[in-house]
C-alpha cells in the first residue's frame, strides 16, 4: 500500500446532526473545482459543517475506483492497477489535507468532536483498501513480473513500494486475525488522537500569572512586555505578567528568571503535563506500546520497533542503538562536567540547595554569558523575524534559483499566514504558507507540511505543491517586531528545508514525491540548511539590526561560534536520552503493563541519565512518538545529522553556494522524493559512504 494510502480513510457517516443529505451536500467548495490562484483552497468558504459530507463522497468516490480496478476483466497491468491505484483517491487527499492541517493548527472544540467521529472509520477505509483479497492478487500479479515489464527506475519503485505497502499494511495477514487487525488500527487511531489533543489541552490550560515584577528580576524589559501582552486579552489577567508551557514564553523564563520558586512552578507544570486529571495520557500510552506490540506481532515482526525499521535506512534495532549509543557516552560525559560547573556555582553563590532540571537552563545561560559574554538578549536585535525570512529566501535563491513573491489575494486560513508564489527560472513552481505565531488553536512546535503534494497528472501535466511551513515564534510587541533567539533562527532555516524538499519536489507520482521518504532520510534537507544560517558569510547578509540595520559584528558572530559547542552535553543528552526512551518502549517484544512513571525512569537510569536531566520529551507530552508518526522514529534526527553533517562537508570542501555542489544535492535528493533507495540517492550526491566523524566533531563530541 503507498503511504498516501495508508495516511488516509473513509468514514460512514450518519448525517442527521447536520441536516438532510441534500442540505450539507449543496455548496460544498470540495465537491466543486477550486477557481482560486493556483487551486490552492478556499479557505474562505470552507465551514466545519462542510467536512463529514465530503469525507463521505470522497470515500464513495474512491470506493467506487477501488472496485473499478478489482472488477477489470483485462489481465493485470501496471497501468490498470498500481497506477490506477496510484490515481485514486483524488477528492479524498483533497479533503484530508485541508482538514488534518487546519486541525493542527486552525483548531477547537467542533474540529476535535469531527476528528473523533472520523478516527475510527478512517481506520476503516484504509484497511478495507489494504486487506483486500482481490486488489491484493492483481497488485501481486504485476510484482511477480516486474522483471518482464520494461518499467522506468520511477516506475518500477511505485510497484515495489506499492506490493511493500501492502504487504506491511496487512495484506498477508490470516482471515482469522483479519477482524483484530482492524480492531487496532481503528483503537490506534482514535488513541493517538486523543493524546496529542491532550498535550494541546493541558499546554494551554497552564498560565503563571505575576503581578509583582520584584518577582521577575533577570528577565528582560522585552520579555516582561511580551508576558503583559501575552494577559492583555483577558480581563483576569490584564495588566499582569503571564507566562505559559509554550516555547517562546518558557524558555527564556527557564534561561533569565532569578526567582526560582517560580522556575520551579513552571518547570514543574510543564514536566508534569497530561499525568493526571482531565488531560491524564498515562492509560493512553500502556494501550498504544500493547497495541503497536500485538500488530507487529500479527504482521510476523518479533516488536514494533522491528516493523518500523524494515521500512526505513536503519532496517535494524541494533543499527538505531549502536548509533544512539555512540553518541550518548560522550554526550552525557560532557554533561556531567557541565553539570558540575552549574553546581560550583550554585555553591559560590552560597546556596545550598541542589541542582535540578528547573536550574540547568538559568545556570548555564548564567556561565554563557561569563565564558562568551553572550546572552540571547544581545543576540535577538539582529535576528528579526523578516531578516531572517529575507536570510533564508536568499540562501535559497544562491543555491537553487528560487524567487519568493508574497500574494495577498491568494486566499489563507488565518490573517497570520502569509502565502509566496515560489519561482525557478522564470516559472512559478511551488505556492508556501508560513504562518509563525503561537495561539490557542495551534500545537506547539515548528513543523511542515502541504496541502497538496507535487506530482503529474495521467496526461504528465505537472501539478505544483502547496507547501506550509508552521513555527511557534515569539510575537511581534507592540514597539519590537518579532525577535528570535539563534536558536530559533535555526528552527526557521530547518523546516524550511523541509519546505525546499517539497517545493523543488520533481516525481511524476504523488506517493514518491517530495518529503514522502523514510523518517530516517527525511531530515537530512531540513537539516543541512542549518549549517548555512551559523555561517558567518551567511550571516552577514540577514543579521541586521532591526531598529538601525546595522550588520551584525564580527566580534558578536565570534562570540556565537565560540559558544557554538557550549552546552552541547546537555543538548546531545535531552536528545539521545527521549531517542532511547522512544525505542525502550518499542523494542518490547511480550505484552508489558506501562506504569508510568517507572518505566520511564528504568530506561532512563539504564542509560545513566543524570537527575539533573530530563528527557527532551517525557512520555505524556511525547507527541512525536504517540501522536505525531515518529514512533521508533526519533532516533532519526540523530541519523540524519549523521548525514547532514557529512553531506556539508562537500560544500565545506567545493563552496558554500558552489554551484555543481548545489545542483548535485538538488537534482539527486531534493528533486527526487522516494523515487530510489535514499541511500543510493545520497551515496550518488556524496561519493562515498556517510561518516559519523563530522557530526561528534562539530557538536565538540570528538
Amino acid at each position: 500500500m503507498t503511504k498516501r494510502i495508508l495516511t488516509i480513510s473513509c468514514i460512514a457517516l450518519m448525517l442527521g446532526a447536520c441536516g438532510s443529505k441534500k442540505d450539507v451536500m449543496k455548496d460544498n467548495p470540495f465537491l466543486t473545482e477550486w477557481n482560486t490562484p493556483y487551486g490552492v483552497p478556499p479557505f474562505d468558504q470552507i465551514k466545519t459543517e462542510h467536512y463529514l459530507p465530503a469525507f463521505e463522497e470522497a470515500m464513495r468516490q474512491q470506493k467506487a475506483e477501488i472496485d473499478s480496478i478489482v472488477n477489470n476483466t483485462e489481465v493485470p497491468t501496471f497501468e490498470n492497477t498500481i497506477e490506477a491505484l496510484e490515481y485514486s483517491g483524488a477528492l479524498l487527499d483533497k479533503v484530508s489535507a485541508v482538514f488534518f492541517n487546519l486541525s493542527e493548527c486552525e483548531n477547537n472544540e467542533a474540529m476535535e468532536e469531527i476528528a473523533e467521529k472520523i478516527s475510527g472509520p478512517l481506520s476503516k477505509h484504509s484497511d478495507d483498501i489494504n486487506l483486500n483479497a482481490d486488489l491484493f492478487a492483481r497488485i501481486k500479479t504485476v510484482y511477480e513480473q516486474k522483471d518482464s515489464l520494461g518499467l522506468n527506475g520511477e516506475q518500477m519503485r511505485l510497484l515495489e513500494e506499492t506490493y511493500k505497502g501492502f504487504v506491511r499494511g496487512g495484506a498477508n495477514v490470516p482471515a482469522e486475525k483479519q477482524a483484530r487487525f482492524r480492531e487496532i488500527n481503528e483503537q490506534l487511531s482514535l488513541l493517538s488522537l486523543r493524546f496529542g489533543n491532550n498535550v494541546l489541552g493541558a499546554t494551554n490550560q497552564y498560565k503563571l500569572v505575576v503581578d509583582d515584577k520584584t518577582k521577575l528580576a533577570g528577565l528582560t524589559e522585552d520579555q516582561l512586555a511580551a508576558a503583559l501582552e501575552a494577559g492583555a486579552d483577558d480581563p483576569a489577567t490584564k495588566g499582569k505578567y503571564v507566562f505559559t508551557l509554550h516555547n517562546p514564553s518558557l524558555l527564556p523564563f527557564l534561561s533569565n528568571c532569578e526567582n526560582r520558586e517560580l522556575r520551579k512552578e513552571i518547570w514543574t507544570a510543564y514536566a508534569n503535563r497530561c499525568t493526571s486529571g482531565a488531560y491524564d495520557n498515562t492509560a493512553i500510552i500502556d494501550s498504544i506500546v500493547n497495541l503497536r506490540l500485538e500488530r507487529a506481532n500479527i504482521l510476523g515482526f518479533e516488536s514494533h520497533a522491528a516493523y518500523t525499521l524494515d521500512d526505513c535506512m536503519a532496517k535494524t534495532p541494533q543499527a538505531v542503538e549502536e548509533l544512539l549509543m555512540n553518541v550518548w557516552r560522550p554526550a552525557i560525559a560532557k554533561a556531567k562536567k557541565e553539570a558540575e560547573e552549574y553546581k560550583a556555582m550554585i555553591k559560590a553563590e552560597g546556596s545550598d540547595f541542589e541542582l535540578e532540571p528547573c536550574d540547568w537552563r538559568y545556570y548555564s545561560e548564567k556561565l554563557r554569558k561569563e565564558k562568551y559574554n553572550l546572552n540571547d538578549e544581545e543576540i535577538r536585535p539582529y535576528f528579526s523575524l523578516a531578516k531572517v525570512v529575507d536570510g533564508v529566501f536568499d540562501v535559497s535563491n544562491k543555491l537553487y534559483g528560487l524567487t519568493f513573491a508574497e500574494n495577498k489575494e491568494i486566499p489563507t486560513y488565518n490573517k497570520e499566514a502569509v502565502v509566496y508564489e515560489v519561482s525557478r527560472e522564470g516559472q512559478v513552481i511551488a505556492i508556501l504558507y508560513m504562518d509563525f505565531h503561537p495561539r490557542a488553536s495551534k500545537r506547539s512546535g515548528a513543523w511542515m507540511t502541504e496541502f497538496r503534494g507535487q506530482y503529474e497528472t495521467k496526461d504528465g501535466q505537472n501539478v505544483i505543491p502547496i507547501i506550509s511551513l508552521v513555527c511557534n515564534f515569539t510575537k511581534p510587541t507592540a514597539d519590537k517586531p518579532s525577535l528570535l533567539t539563534f536558536d530559533e533562527a535555526e528552527t526557521l532555516f530547518h523546516e524550511f528545508g523541509h519546505g525546499l524538499h517539497g517545493m523543488l519536489s520533481k516525481c511524476h507520482y504523488k506517493s514518491l514525491a517530495g518529503t514522502s521518504v523514510s523518517r530516517d532520510f527525511v531530515e537530512l534537507p531540513s537539516q543541512i540548511m542549518e549549517n548555512w544560517c551559523r555561517n558567518s558569510e551567511v550571516m552577514k547578509t540577514y543579521a541586521k539590526h532591526y531598529e538601525t540595520n546595522e550588520v551584525i559584528s564580527d566580534e558578536l558572530i565570534k562570540k556565537i561560534e565560540n559558544a557554538g559547542t557550549y552546552g552541547q552535553g546537555f543538548v546531545n543528552a535531552e536528545l539521545i536520552a527521549a531517542s532511547l526512551l522512544d525505542f525502550q518502549y518499542h523494542i518490547i517484544t511480550t505484552p508489558t503493563k506501562i506504569t508510568l512513571p517507572e518505566f520511564e525512569d528504568k530506561a532512563m537510569g539504564g542509560i545513566g541519565l543524570i537527575p539533573e536531566i530530563i528527557s527532551r520529551y517525557k512520555s505524556t507530552y511525547f507527541q512525536h512518538i504517540f501522536s505525531g508518526g515518529y514512533s521508533c522514529g526519533y532516533y532519526s534526527y540523530t541519523w540524519a545529522a549523521v548525514l547532514d553533517n557529512d553531506a556539508f562537508e562537500a560544500f565545506n570542501q567545493n563552496g558554500l553556494f558552489d554551484q555543481a555542489t548545489a545542483d548535485a544535492f538538488r537534482t539527486n535528493v531534493l528533486e527526487r522524493g522516494n523515487t530510489e533507495d535514499p541511500m543510493v540517492l545520497y551515496k550518488r550526491f556524496r561519493g562515498q559512504d556517510p561518516s559519523i566523524t563530522p557530526l561528534l566533531r562539530n557538536r565538540g563530541l570528538l
